[in-house]
């Protein structure tokens, strides 16, 4: 299984944890940092496209500024992102200036990966600069961010840069060996492969006790959730062994492989399904449900039992089971009103060709 799906891999994403980039001082270890550009090097000089997606810049911003925990408020936040962010890259270019590597900051905010314009502007950036043999070394740009606009953690940014460009393989190294059975007790030990997350992998995914970080095991299967279902595999490994990527492109039983689904969705379909924050929902009922998942078919109004918050024609928007199980997203032809009216649309509420299973 995993030759079969990484052993034509060529373009990788690659996502650093605050965990593995700071040190117990919560500042920037250069060491540690130094050993991770190496392994990416080598991949790089094998001719490897690779990406990089960086946490890092607020825990460096603590130590500078004096913060004993991660801030609270959000200014404290984007004060610490806004001092850490230039040390960090300044580290990232001298570090990969010493391998004859160019690096690349980018700096993202949601807006910019969910407008389709810019969505597509950022592909074609990133695309340009692997074309020139540069490495972008890519983060949120949390100077700016604001909770309604953020991706919400790196984990996730992750996986939507991988399914924006999109990637061969995502991976996420981490300060753990993987995805852990029997965590803490004599008997734990590493999954190797999860061929369909479902409610027992979840299970095993608890969030983080680090007072640097913002996800936790958790947030990356939220992340393989979002690459699988785009085709993509992802691999959870430690980022503070000295070999783990080249053990992964070794094919040895390197951390836990994530396999994707065989289906990949094409561009504008993982762009409704990711890069969107949902303006409402809507209710169906089991026939319903029928018909999209299992028919293919277009959604009409006859199967919408009730729809909640205010949507307008041309929003993304979730839809749900009667449970209120979310298993589809669509863009709307009609705003909430007119849903929820005794309006009598006769035309497709959300055409299969802008509804995408999740």
């Amino acid at each position: 299984m995993r030759s079969d799906l990484l052993k034509n891999v060529s373009r990788v994403v690659v996502k650093f944890g605050t965990g593995i980039l700071t040190d117990e001082n919560r500042q920037l270890d250069s060491n540690r940092v130094g050993q991770l550009v190496a392994q990416v090097s080598e991949l790089h000089s094998s001719g490897k496209e690779i990406l990089i997606v960086t946490s890092g810049a607020v825990g460096a911003g603590m130590g500078i500024l004096g913060f004993k925990k991660r801030p609270v408020q959000l200014s404290e936040l984007q004060a610490c992102a806004a001092v850490g962010q230039s040390r960090l890259m300044t580290i990232y270019t001298e570090l990969f200036s010493k391998h004859g590597i160019n690096v690349a900051q980018v700096l993202l905010t949601h807006d910019d990966v969910e407008h389709h314009d810019r969505h597509l502007n950022v592909r074609n950036t990133l695309v340009t600069l692997l074309n020139h043999r540069v490495v972008p070394i890519i983060n949120e740009n949390d100077v700016v961010s604001t909770t309604e606009l953020k991706f919400g953690d790196n984990d996730r940014l992750s996986a939507l840069v991988a399914t924006l460009l999109p990637a061969d393989l995502l991976i996420i190294l981490t300060s753990v060996d993987g995805l852990i059975e029997n965590y803490g007790k004599p008997d734990e030990r590493v999954i190797p492969i999860v061929n369909k997350i479902d409610s027992n992998t979840e299970k095993l995914a608890g969030g983080t006790v680090s007072h640097l970080s913002v996800g936790g095991m958790k947030t990356k299967i939220e992340a393989a959730k979002i690459v699988v279902r785009s085709g993509i595999p992802m691999i959870i490994a430690s980022g503070k062994k000295k070999d783990t990527l080249a053990n992964i492109f070794a094919l040895k039983e390197e951390g836990t492989l994530f396999v994707p689904n065989e289906k990949k969705l094409k561009g504008r379909k993982r762009w409704i399904a990711f890069f969107h924050h949902p303006k409402g929902t809507i209710f169906l009922d089991n026939g319903a449900k029928i018909a999209l998942r299992e028919k293919g078919k277009s959604l009409l109004k006859p199967g919408i039992i009730r729809c909640e918050g205010q949507f307008s024609a041309g929003d993304v928007i979730m839809i749900c089971d009667i449970d209120g199980t979310e298993f589809a997203r669509g863009i709307t032809r009609y705003s909430a009103e007119q849903i929820c009216s005794n309006e009598k649309i006769t035309n497709e509420v959300v055409h299969r060709n802008d509804l995408v299973i999740l």
